[in-house]
């Protein structure tokens, strides 16, 4: 299997942009890699492209798992980690949007 593309420069744009609009600031992102079993049944782990960035007490990951494929979740330490409810998105935009809704409306229920 071929290795997993790298976030390009047009992708690091659309999360730097959602996320200006979103928190009216910069946010730091930073670029990893993680280790994901890209099928559930398999025990193998691949490498995948990673963009993480912290807002206030909040940690978001978006992993790249293939051209144009996405996975994302939210978590506030290793206990507290949640989804969207979507297993992969195939539109970066779509995949950040519900990300930020999902742990937007989860704050709201908290309260």
């Amino acid at each position: 299997m071929d290795s997993i593309p790298d976030f390009d420069d047009q992708e690091l744009i659309l999360v730097r942009q959602i996320l200006k609009k979103r928190y009216h600031s910069d946010i730091e992102i930073e670029l990893a890699d993680s280790e994901l079993r890209l099928e559930p049944t398999a025990p193998r782990l691949t490498f995948c492209p990673t963009v993480y960035w912290r807002a206030d007490t909040v940690h978001f990951v978006i992993f790249k798992t293939a051209a144009q494929r996405y996975r994302c979740q939210f978590f506030y330490n290793s206990v507290e980690q949640y989804g969207t409810g979507i297993y992969e998105y195939e539109d970066l935009h779509h995949c950040m949007m519900t990300l930020l809704q999902v742990q937007a409306d989860h704050a709201l229920n908290q309260r």
